[in-house]
């Protein structure tokens, strides 16, 4: 896809009042920032713009606010964040004291200082939805915008919608390494191997469809799976399942190129107090089985596919990784994908629980691109609407 480049057109916002709309939808624990991947990622795209002499307003959603402002959804920990690794000091607009936006306009067009950063976006009545009249609002503060979330590009929201038809409009550079990187996906070297994780498989079966006929296999793990074996007649015990399946189609999961567990991780249930970890072939599966994790034997699976790979697309953990018993599945996994990246292979990985493994097995470094955005990486790929960019 091609966008509007921020640095071919750098003369036309070169001193310039910036809204910049990025993604610090981070993880906040006790008022401090727990993970700030996506904020780093962020912060090419600022220096850029201060280099070029821009006034920068800063724009991001943070959480699911249901009503309004809500204190433990503010950016205020995001604002101290980015004074410290910026060096700049940071006007924050918190919504208490200026929940309207022309009030916060008169600010930003009388204050000198480089870098402002308004409170959490979804704190305002209509960001939810393609609403103009917000967008309008809050292109009245800037002279150029430019969207830099490509976590949140697949949602018709008011800040990377509505915005766009009231200023001109350009990507940020995260933007366009995220469409760059995922564009060889589209296009990918063989063998051409997917990986796939998670607990929805309804949220999946676009992207495994849309890449279906371009791949070599398909890894499937996680509680996605559990759908498919109820489907082939399987017991899975007390397992997770998504109610929200459509469009399963058995015949079309029966392929060759579709490679599903062999063994499982179970924790069963002996009584209210008591359970035992085992390992299980799926049709063994009892009912008091909680399957968690891929077994060993999956595992070595897996890895001969990986191995050989010369394209891999990550998206969600094969197993309940948060928990020590259950994480070596997709630990070892991310590891074997990482590994293979290195040099061998293009590798992609993206979503925050993929983003997590990772970062448990050290090897994200390892990556091609781990993309900001899992969601949005997957409808990119599914070849979905994305209202941000398009």
């Amino acid at each position: 896809m091609k966008l509007k480049s921020l640095r071919k057109n750098n003369k036309i916002f070169n001193n310039k009042i910036v809204f910049l709309r990025s993604d610090f939808n981070v993880s906040l624990a006790g008022g401090k920032i727990k993970e700030d991947f996506k904020i780093k990622q962020s912060l090419e795209t600022i220096h850029f713009l201060l280099k070029n002499n821009c006034k920068i307003v800063l724009a991001s959603h943070l959480g699911q606010p249901k009503n309004g402002f809500d204190k433990k959804y503010s950016l205020s920990p995001v604002a101290k964040y980015l004074e410290r690794v910026l060096d700049e000091e940071i006007v924050f607009f918190d919504y208490q004291k200026f929940p309207k936006i022309s009030e916060t306009k008169k600010e930003i067009f009388s204050n000198n200082s480089k870098i402002f950063l308004l409170d959490n976006l979804r704190f305002y009545n209509g960001e939810g939805r393609d609403c103009k009249r917000l967008g309008k609002s809050l292109a009245s503060l800037a002279d150029v915008y430019v969207n830099d979330a490509f976590a949140v590009s697949h949602r018709a929201n008011s800040s990377v919608s509505a915005i766009r038809n009231y200023l001109p409009s350009f990507s940020g550079l995260l933007l366009e390494k995220e469409i760059s990187s995922l564009d060889k996906i589209l296009k990918p070297k063989k063998p051409f191997v997917v990986v796939m994780g998670g607990a929805k498989i309804s949220t999946k079966i676009p992207i495994i469809k849309k890449l279906y006929s371009q791949s070599s296999q398909i890894l499937l793990g996680g509680a996605l799976v559990n759908n498919i074996y109820l489907a082939q007649g399987f017991n899975i015990g007390k397992s997770l399942v998504d109610k929200n399946i459509k469009g399963l189609d058995n015949k079309f999961l029966k392929s060759k190129k579709i490679i599903l567990p062999i063994d499982v991780i179970v924790k069963t249930e002996i009584s209210k107090k008591n359970t035992e970890i085992k390992i299980k072939k799926i049709s063994d599966v009892s009912d008091n089985d909680y399957i968690l994790d891929i077994g060993p034997k999956t595992i070595l699976l897996f890895s001969r596919y990986i191995k050989k790979a010369q394209t891999i697309v990550w998206n969600g953990p094969l197993g309940m990784f948060e928990d020590d018993s259950f994480k070596k599945g997709t630990v070892v996994i991310a590891h074997e994908i990482a590994a293979r990246s290195s040099g061998k292979a293009f590798g992609v990985a993206g979503g925050g629980e993929t983003v997590e493994a990772l970062n448990l097995s050290g090897m994200g470094q390892y990556m091609d691109w781990v993309s900001t955005g899992g969601g949005a990486m997957l409808s990119y790929l599914a070849g979905e609407d994305m209202p941000g960019i398009n």
